[in-house]
């Protein structure tokens, strides 16, 4: 037996896996004392069962440790197993110390969700040093790469595409994308001074003047990467261009940023819900998910899963 719970906010998403796999939704339930704290309340998983708790991890402090105390419940409930959808993957970013003293929280993190969660699916996390998802978060986990439903997405909506990584980071989506769409990319060099200083070149654009551009990129945060890129393409009287973003985070006021530098449209996927999540990525982490519900449970996981059943 098997079982889905929505962590608040995740609802929409949730529905859109219980109508790809079949696999019914229980419910689960957050009281907020004026004090702060969080009461976690889950109707009971399926004994000996396998469960699965959604929750996108953008803006993850208030979200964590909930989710930590769900998953504990789960288990102290009869789970026999307990995963993690994280369609947004936070944390990942800060995978090196860059100053005296800072915090690896890439690995820190995984390193906590490996040890409450015995799987995770997630799309596109951010890995630049490290190599694989499960070098910063130990358990078993599945990636979903969004890059294709991002190509068919931009195949429908716009005509002769020019695709545009604002910096050398992007460019992994950035080929991919374009070789999906056999259309010219390029990527654009950067130096950023500050969280919202960059200075943007765009060197051999003048080769497809009659190309709409679309910038594209894993995580439009403040998005001031894609504003100066904008602004760039603006100076050299380009089409206004649409903005792609795999997850769009969005710190406030960037969407409004965006659409003020000449973007066109700001689209992104479903990872994160918005009124720019118009890629839709649940049919991927379905099948991610029921890959790993498939897989014989580990001796002993049973044993740890029913102490209260």
């Amino acid at each position: 037996m098997r079982a889905l719970y929505a962590m608040p906010g995740n609802e929409a998403m949730t529905e859109l896996l219980v109508l790809h796999s079949g696999i019914a939704r229980r419910g689960l339930d957050l009281h907020r004392f004026p004090d702060g704290e969080t009461l976690v309340r889950i109707e009971p998983p399926p004994a000996q069962g396998d469960v699965a708790i959604v929750c996108t991890l953008d803006r993850p402090d208030p979200k964590v440790l909930p989710l930590l105390m769900a998953a504990a419940t789960a288990r102290e409930l009869g789970a026999a197993r307990v995963g993690l959808v994280a369609p947004y993957l936070a944390y990942m970013r800060q995978d090196t110390r860059f100053h005296p003293g800072e915090a690896i929280s890439a690995g820190i993190f995984g390193k906590l969700l490996g040890q409450v969660f015995d799987w995770l699916v997630t799309a596109d996390p951010h890995l630049h040093r490290y190599r694989q998802l499960d070098e910063a978060c130990p358990l078993d986990a599945r990636v979903v790469h969004a890059a294709p439903r991002a190509a068919a997405w931009i195949r429908q909506h716009v005509a002769a595409p020019l695709i545009v990584g604002p910096d050398g980071e992007s460019a992994q989506w950035v080929n991919t994308v374009a070789a999906t769409l056999d259309a010219p990319c390029v990527t654009a060099s950067k130096q950023r001074r500050g969280d919202r200083d960059v200075r943007i070149d765009l060197p051999g654009i003048e080769r497809w003047p009659a190309h709409t551009p679309v910038l594209l990129d894993d995580i439009i945060a403040s998005g001031q990467t894609m504003i100066q890129t904008l602004r760039c393409l603006r100076q050299l009287g380009r089409p206004a261009a649409v903005c792609v973003g795999l997850h769009g985070v969005f710190a406030p006021g960037a969407q409004e940023g965006l659409l003020a530098a000449g973007a066109s449209q700001v689209v992104t996927s479903n990872s994160i819900a918005g009124n720019t999540a118009l890629i839709d990525i649940s049919e991927d982490l379905t099948a991610a998910m029921d890959a790993l519900f498939s897989q014989p449970c580990p001796v002993g996981h049973e044993i740890q899963g029913s102490t209260t059943a």
